[in-house]
């Protein structure tokens, strides 16, 4: 091969090889800009991804605190519940203590007539001219009425007694000394019974365990003074205590608990001899 076709055919290889390398080049360089977009395209979802666990981290924040409030709420209305019912134990243990007082009150006013009958001390006989007979009472400060057989004279707890005790007011013991002188004039014979009564507001706090036991106390603490100092003798007196069984009128006002409460000189047709 002479010298110049040696150097034509180096010179189509070396154009050959050039050609090839610019080919090479430009692969690449598609090659890196989808390299540079898959790169972007994967820091945006990256971007998204992490947005999204932020935002669930914090809803799983706010579930958690709702969960605990919820479950806080819940104790409180177990404890509520709790205390409701301890509550209805209470008032049903009281309704029936209640019950069985004043039946054993009940046994003991028969159990002391039918004593005094048989020990003669005081003779009861019925009086039967006396309704017929009934005198009119006029006593000042006190509601008098007719009950049936009996006449009942009303003296209000609140003018009686410090509030939740069997404690007189000072000056208390004149309105039951001039009630009491009123009935000894116009029934000098007649049994008398010194009945308490109160309204319906639980006992709370106090030396009497419920209502029968403080309307017994405030008859008893009346009883004293009508003894003590009155004409009116022991002899003919008599007490009970029917704490809230017999309201005049309703409990559902101030007004009327207020009327409820209160020692009830009741004059019985029957009288001693």
């Amino acid at each position: 091969m002479s010298r110049l076709a040696r150097a034509r055919w180096l010179l189509m290889c070396l154009l050959l090889i050039v050609a090839g390398c610019a080919d090479n080049a430009m692969v690449l360089k598609g090659r890196l800009g989808q390299a540079e977009q898959q790169q972007t395209t994967m820091s945006r979802q990256f971007q998204q991804l992490q947005d999204r666990a932020i935002a669930l981290d914090r809803d799983n924040q706010e579930l958690g605190t709702l969960l605990a409030q919820s479950r806080q709420q819940s104790k409180v209305f177990e404890d509520q519940l709790a205390a409701l019912r301890d509550q209805l134990r209470t008032v049903t243990s009281q309704l029936a203590q209640s019950r069985a007082e004043k039946e054993s009150s009940d046994k003991r006013v028969q159990a002391l007539t039918a004593s005094m009958r048989r020990q003669g001390g005081v003779s009861i006989e019925a009086n039967n001219s006396f309704l017929q007979t009934l005198p009119a009472v006029n006593i000042a400060g006190v509601f008098v009425r007719r009950d049936g057989d009996v006449i009942r004279v009303e003296l209000p707890g609140n003018s009686l007694f410090v509030s939740g005790s069997a404690r007189l007011h000072h000056g208390a013991a004149n309105l039951i000394c001039d009630a009491a002188a009123e009935i000894a004039r116009t029934y000098p014979d007649q049994i008398v019974g010194v009945e308490g009564h109160t309204d319906n507001d639980p006992i709370a706090g106090s030396q009497w365990r419920n209502n029968h036991a403080l309307s017994v106390s405030r008859a008893m603490t009346v009883y004293d003074v009508l003894v003590a100092r009155t004409r009116l003798q022991g002899s003919q007196l008599f007490v009970v205590g029917h704490g809230s069984n017999h309201p005049i009128v309703s409990n559902a006002t101030p007004e009327g608990k207020q009327r409820n409460r209160r020692v009830e000189l009741v004059i019985y047709p029957e009288r001693k001899n």
